[in-house]
């Protein structure tokens, strides 16, 4: 067990560590922290929304075919069971899952209600094994404590927030996505239609959602697009308007005009709509228009056929219009639609702008908790579907084949269909495991694929950013223009500014900031519509006119509310806000108050609230009361907020302050030492170098299979350290090693970024590693049908060799079959493999011949366990896992890094008596360049080298954490001081001499203390060595792929580099001679190497000259041949000219 380690503080600035090994009694609030979001989805998944899920299915009502009797199915509950085995009584832990190549699930049973004829009934059918987060409140391990996590063969601080899917940890990744309830302006073409829109993404309470935009037509019209089963419809906005409520012209005109009679633009389009309602005929009345409604989509729909068209037309508006509202609220819906005609109105005639797409103000996130529960609630639709479309095939059965009558046993019938309708686990199992998703209605959802990732325990830093990672989407992957991946003001204290790959996926894979939280539970307001009223909100329930250039719109969660005069939406806003903060009145602390002013900015101004679930918010101080308060990225844009106290001074404009200046960072970025003092760009490569170091990815080695993981053997806690190390108690789970750096030009092997390590360093175990490789032996799922099954063992056979007598004379002696492995037919624990070793041993079932499997693998690697994780029903061993450890120590080409992102390759191993030593006798560990400072300008690498020298002499840590020095009171001074107290140099400089020569090197050396992280990208893996090997049948040159045995590929700019040199000869060696070399007939006349054949006296002709003279034999790459013939085949003819 690792070293635990609390900070203390003597003087209240350097934290002091004490050593306390052992289990801890509680859990990390802050680690666990970190799958909060995922965990706290799920559980709303498992509890409130699934009971909403099944409220809100629709019943499957049918006529069985010919003659059948009327069938209504629904259902009535759905329950999932925690993980169990397959008796149900004995508990299943995620452990026995990942160690087995299992999916952690749990049954599931649902209720479902029936109605047949007049017989009404209700029946419980299993629906599968469906997978199931870890931690969640369907997991075993929920409410552990450390010691009981340890005991059920977890880490002490295990995180949850995933799925095991065939032993394999996936996670539901968080996805942007538009702000629900909230009406964005946009401009986007399409066809016949003008740029300008105002689209709405309205989600229901069980998360699911339904995507509607309003496009400005250019007659000045508008159309409602909206998608039913992945089809686009679009319906004029007039028709719903009339169709939602009994209203006049009269009182459509008010409400979309609002007394602004002088706009003319908004007048003279309100006046267009109108007229397109008269065009259509008998649509006057609210009935007549659901009526042309219902007629319209009752296909498109698939509804029962007894509805009426006016049914159809209000189930249209109820299922696929705002439905976030009620379906008793038609007014609102009606009041939303025209707050929406109005704002597309001001959006086409320039009076707002369009709202910024790629602002974080505009988005919320897609909880994996959320997609779950959206992607379960449609399999559970689609399997109503499915028994509906079984009934019919069973019913067109003869009676006697199919065994029941409706008449006899309507419920024998049912569960029938039942049995052969699909297994709901199985669907929701392969969206887990490949995150492909398979939807007929969408979803509602911007992409099909990518929702899921593995979690990979490369180290504890990689594995946890999984699941504060934030994609933008598969689709802004694609798109050549750079505008989504620009880092916004808006997503200041929400988005880490440093913490995204420098790769291609730059700006579109963000992380969250340490403190930002994501809501995952709808808040209660029940009590908001009183309150609001009760500080000066005019309801929307009059029937009152309210000037919209002197009432402000009060929204929330996407319901107007009200409205509020211009002048008094301020202290409105200030009122709530002091409510919400002293948790008065039942304002919940999720609230976020977005007040729009009019005049301000382009966009619609308004009052907007939100309590919705999904949303990002962070806290920050309120300075009238000295509180903490969250707030929401919408809001924040319309907030003073000072960063630090010098912000204040002499100004009152601020009304919260942050709470400190490192809120800004993600957890990884925050680990960076001093990093205020650092390029930006370093700080950004040291957050993927951190995530790639081999580290400490856990303490429950022996409990785990996956496929690779790194162990690095010289673990050590940096001396200079932030005090994010201390919070998440990340000394528990090390990334590297302190080491003794001088900076200085030596021997030449430290030129363009390479390092020379001492060899006596090494040999103390500087950057020792081991890799552990699993290897799955598995023939339980490599059965075909009527194969006889294989097993592992090492059976006994006769050993022909040696005699042994017994009471019947001579007979041969009995031996193991592979004598070189156990008896079980598997290598013993510490076993050393070479390539051609023994390595396991499997029989034939049928046949009974054993056979010897051989270890493949050119690097030599030890047993580290055998543990068998399945057997037959005759208790025949059948899979096994064996784990294999590989040494890993540094070899030149080895890559290292400091926390700076100054990476380099290890040059050389320098013998320590060659190497340059102080004063005091002391050679450094690893020897860097002084080029690798002046262009990166890393001083914080620097800072850290004064700072752990001195941390080092005096026996302490160091506090690196950023933003605490400024041109007053500098780190070097700070530094340079303690140094000085030690009786060393200011700047930390020393005098060094050869020790090739041992003189005295004519400069100072800058010599101190880094934290050095060894990455994973190492020679042993990705060296490629070949002679001869596997070849492409078809053009004879060698294959790509190192684990194939392929060629290295030899590219145009290789080629251009040869010409460059003048050595040609080289060139023809590598892309002739070791490449597809090959001899062929030519013919000298016409030039061909097609024609040349062989006649039956074993001689070459030409068949186009008919003449052997000319024939010769020539050298030429195999894949030319393949040209020809290709190009012969399309009547294309090639000549050479053949000297």
């Amino acid at each position: 067990m690792a070293a635990r380690k609390t900070s203390s503080s003597s003087n209240g600035s350097s934290p002091m560590l004490r050593d306390v090994f052992g289990v801890r009694e509680k859990l990390n609030p802050k680690m666990q922290d970190m799958t909060r979001p995922q965990i706290e989805s799920f559980n709303f998944a498992m509890q409130d929304g699934l009971q909403l899920a099944v409220q809100d299915l629709l019943k499957e009502e049918f006529q069985v075919a010919k003659g059948g009797p009327a069938v209504k199915l629904w259902y009535e509950d759905f329950q999932i069971a925690k993980p169990s085995r397959d008796n149900l009584d004995e508990k299943l832990y995620p452990n026995e899952c990942r160690e087995g190549g299992f999916t952690y699930n749990g049954l599931c049973v649902a209720t479902i209600g029936y109605k047949v004829g007049e017989k009404v009934g209700r029946l419980q059918r299993t629906m599968g094994k469906i997978p199931l987060m870890v931690k969640s409140n369907k997991c075993h391990l929920d409410g552990m404590s450390p010691a009981e996590l340890v005991k059920a063969r977890e880490e002490g601080t295990e995180l949850g927030g995933y799925f095991i899917i065939n032993g394999l940890e996936k996670l539901i990744r968080l996805i942007c996505m538009p702000k629900r309830n909230f009406r964005p302006s946009w401009a986007g073409k399409g066809n016949y239609y003008t740029q300008h829109g105002v689209q709405i993404r309205s989600v229901r309470k069980d998360q699911s959602n339904q995507n509607m935009t309003l496009h400005y037509l250019s007659n000045g019209s508008c159309s409602l697009r909206i998608s039913v089963f992945k089809q686009e419809y679009f319906i004029p906005g007039i028709l719903i308007l009339k169709a939602l409520i009994s209203t006049t012209d009269r009182e459509i005109y008010n409400s979309l005009v609002r007394g602004d009679v002088e706009n003319t633009f908004l007048t003279d389009r309100v006046e267009v709509i109108l007229r397109e309602a008269k065009s259509y005929e008998n649509m006057e009345t609210k009935e007549q228009c659901l009526a042309y409604l219902g007629s319209s989509f009752r296909i498109a729909l698939r509804v029962p056929e007894r509805m009426t068209d006016i049914e159809v037309g209000q189930f249209l508006l109820d299922r696929y219009i705002f439905v976030h509202l009620n379906p008793q609220k038609n007014k609102q819906k009606f009041d939303l639609l025209a707050f929406m005609i109005r704002k597309l109105y001001s959006l086409a005639s320039g009076e707002i702008g369009p709202d910024n797409a790629d602002s974080p103000m505009n988005f919320e996130l897609l909880l994996p908790g959320h997609v779950y529960l959206m992607f379960l609630k449609e399999k559970m639709q689609e399997w109503l579907v499915g028994v509906k479309l079984i009934l019919n095939k069973l019913h067109a059965m003869p009676s006697a084949k199919a065994g029941l009558t409706w008449e006899s046993d309507p419920e024998g019938y049912l569960r029938k269909a039942m049995e052969k309708n699909f297994d709901l686990g199985k669907k929701v199992d392969y969206f887990l495991a490949t995150g492909n998703l398979i939807s007929s209605t969408g979803m509602g959802l911007m992409q099909l694929n990518g929702y899921v990732v593995v979690a990979e325990k490369l180290n504890w830093l990689r594995y946890f950013s999984h699941f504060r990672c934030v994609h933008r989407g598969a689709f802004f992957a694609t798109m050549k223009t750079t505008a989504v991946r620009k880092l916004m003001p808006e997503s200041w204290g929400f988005f880490c500014p440093v913490h995204t790959p420098d790769g291609a996926p730059c700006g579109l894979i963000n992380h969250l900031t340490a403190v930002c939280r994501l809501i995952t539970h709808q808040a209660d307001t029940r009590r908001m519509a009183s309150l609001l009223v009760s500080l000066g909100v005019s309801p929307a329930s009059q029937s009152i006119l309210f000037p919209s250039d002197q009432y402000l719109d009060v929204f929330l969660d996407g319901e107007l509310m009200g409205f509020i005069p211009h002048a008094a939406a301020p202290q409105l806003v200030e009122k709530l806000r002091y409510l919400k903060v002293k948790k008065l009145e039942d304002i919940p602390w999720t609230l976020e108050l977005g007040l729009v002013p009019a005049g301000v900015s382009k966009q619609y101004p308004g009052l907007y609230m939100w309590t919705t679930p999904s949303r990002m918010m962070r806290p920050v101080k309120y300075l009238a009361t000295g509180d903490i308060e969250y707030i929401g990225s919408f809001e924040q844009v319309y907030m003073n907020i000072a960063v630090l106290d010098e912000d204040r001074k002499d100004k009152d404009i601020f009304t919260h302050q942050e709470i400190r200046p490192m809120n800004m960072l993600s957890v990884v970025a925050g680990l960076t030492p001093f990093c205020d003092m650092n390029q930006s760009p370093r700080n950004m490569y040291q957050c993927q170098m951190a995530k790639q170091s081999i580290a400490t990815p856990c303490h429950s080695f022996q409990h785990r299979t996956d496929n690779k993981i790194y162990r690095i053997q010289n673990p050590q806690a940096p001396v200079s350290r932030t005090n994010v190390y201390d919070e998440y108690e990340l000394d528990d789970y090390p990334i590297g090693a302190n080491a003794i750096v001088a900076v200085l030009s030596y021997t030449g092997y430290d030129m363009e970024d390479a390092m020379i390590i001492n060899k006596a360093a090494y040999q103390r175990g500087f950057g020792h590693a081991s890799v552990y490789k699993n290897e799955l032996v598995d023939f339980a799922r490599k059965e075909k049908k009527g194969d006889a099954p294989k097993y592992i063992a090492n059976p006994l056979v006769e050993d022909k060799d040696q005699q042994a007598m017994d009471e019947d004379g001579m007979q041969p002696a009995k031996k193991r079959f592979c004598e070189e492995l156990e008896e079980d037919g598997l290598p013993a624990p510490g076993t050393r493999l070479e390539a051609g070793s023994p390595f396991y041993v499997t029989v034939d079932g049928g046949t009974g011949k054993p056979h010897l499997h051989r270890y493949k693998s050119k690097e030599e690697a030890v047993v580290d366990e055998v543990r068998v994780v399945g057997t037959s029903s005759k208790g025949l061993i059948q899979r096994v896992s064996i784990k294999l450890r590989l040494n890993r120590n540094p070899v030149i080409g080895d890559k290292f890094a400091s926390r700076h992102g100054q990476k380099g390759v290890m040059s050389q191993l320098w013998p320590q008596e060659n190497m340059p030593f102080s004063e005091s006798g002391m050679s450094p560990d690893v020897i860097i360049n002084p080029h690798a400072f002046p262009s990166r300008m890393t001083i914080a690498m620097l800072i850290e080298s004064m700072a752990s020298k001195s941390g080092a002499l005096h026996g302490m840590f160091q506090d690196a954490t950023p933003f605490r020095f400024d041109e007053k009171h500098t780190a070097v001074d700070y530094f340079g001081q303690q140094l000085l107290a030690a009786g060393y140099n200011y700047y930390g400089n020393e005098p060094m001499y050869s020790g090739i020569l041992g003189c005295e090197l004519r400069a100072d050396i800058y010599l101190g203390v880094v934290y050095y992280q060894r990455l994973r990208h190492m020679v042993k893996d990705k060296y490629q060595v070949r002679s001869t090997g596997p070849v492409h049948q078809l053009t004879q040159q060698p294959i790509k792929g190192r684990q194939k045995g392929g060629g290295i590929r030899f590219g145009e700019m290789e080629r251009d580099c040869l010409l460059a040199h003048g050595t040609s000869f080289l060139l023809q060696d590598r892309l002739f001679k070791c490449s597809d070399y090959s001899r062929s007939w030519a013919c000298k006349g016409c030039g061909s190497i097609i024609s040349p054949v062989n006649t039956k006296d074993r001689k070459v002709m030409c068949t186009f000259c008919e003449s052997k003279d000319g024939v010769t034999a020539i050298t030429i790459p195999y894949v030319f041949r393949y040209l020809v013939n290709e190009l012969a085949a399309m009547n294309i003819r090639i000549t050479m000219n053949i000297q």
